[in-house]
């Protein structure tokens, strides 16, 4: 896949935000062809193989990019190592689960699922934190886990226990967001993401010796290795984005990856959904998208994007 470059600012006129936004879309693009890259390989390359390359490719491009210009000291440098720990840890679980779950689940409907994070997060922060949620955030909670019934539909024929991968990832991904949130307020976010990528490189890397099989075909390395080049890209694209424009501004488009991995899996998997799973991933896009939005717009609930979690 060939990106443009973004265009350079031109002068007091140019418009950042605008910027931020295009820059935001290119990510959940990125991530979108990411779910669809890792379904398409999943049952040909073991799964230890394929989060090895992501976190080592990660890994290894963000040391690259920071040490040059923040010093070892400083990019190791962390006040809860235990949290870092297992902050890599969730979003290892993470991988997995989403690994295993593309591997069943269409990428659309499977999107939309893990989309209702932000709202399981306005949950928690409820019934954890006591924090004040107005009956419209209410609202918006009960009806993405509406749309995430109508996806799953539990008593229909056409239930299998795949379906309850994503809301395991839910789970994990909850609980990263919210130990993300609270490690940016001490640690330098490059610093997390670095101790994050390496975490998982040592991980995988005990279990890879057991998993590995040999890729003699090239149509099976090149996937591989865009799953590493689409995560780095699209977090390196995510941070640039939050960097020219406001949360506020930037979290409704954070949604358009719902669009971006129904467009891939159609295209890749010939995959439409049915009716009801439409209405439902329809019903999370517009809670989801509303939920964040005034998460925002009065300060709670987590401050950060969500992230790919594969």
């Amino acid at each position: 896949m060939s990106v443009a470059a973004p265009v350079p600012a031109r002068g007091p006129g140019a418009h950042p935000a605008l910027a931020g936004i295009g820059l935001l879309v290119l990510a959940t693009a990125c991530f979108a062809l990411l779910d669809t890259t890792t379904k398409a390989i999943s049952l040909s390359v073991p799964f230890v193989m394929v989060l090895w390359f992501r976190y080592a490719f990660q890994a290894v491009a963000t040391t690259l990019t920071i040490a040059p210009r923040r010093g070892r000291a400083l990019l190791l440098r962390t006040v809860h190592p235990k949290l870092q720990l297992l902050r890599a840890a969730l979003l290892i679980t993470s991988s997995g689960l989403a690994f295993f779950g593309l591997r069943y689940m269409p990428v659309g409907e499977f999107t939309a699922i893990v989309m209702v994070t932000p709202l399981v997060i306005t949950l928690l922060a409820s019934l954890m934190l006591h924090e004040q949620v107005s009956k419209l955030r209410w609202t918006l909670v009960v009806g993405g886990f509406v749309g995430t019934l109508m996806i799953i539909r539990p008593a229909g024929d056409d239930f299998d226990w795949s379906l309850l991968l994503p809301l395991g990832m839910i789970v994990s991904n909850t609980w990263f967001q919210l130990l993300t949130s609270k490690l940016v307020k001490t640690d330098d976010p490059m610093t997390t993401q670095f101790y994050t990528g390496w975490i998982g490189v040592a991980v995988f890397s005990l279990a890879l010796p057991f998993f590995w099989v040999p890729l003699g075909s090239a149509l099976l390395w090149a996937p591989v290795v865009l799953i590493g080049f689409l995560a780095t890209f699209g977090h390196l694209a995510m941070v640039f984005a939050y960097a020219r424009a406001p949360v506020s501004t930037l979290t409704p488009f954070l949604y358009t990856q719902i669009a971006f991995a129904m467009l891939t899996g159609w295209l890749a998997f010939s995959h439409v959904p049915d009716r009801w799973s439409m209405l439902g991933i329809g019903l999370i896009a517009v809670c989801g998208t509303a939920g964040a939005w005034l998460a925002v717009r009065s300060r709670r609930g987590p401050a950060l994007p969500l992230e790919s979690t594969v």
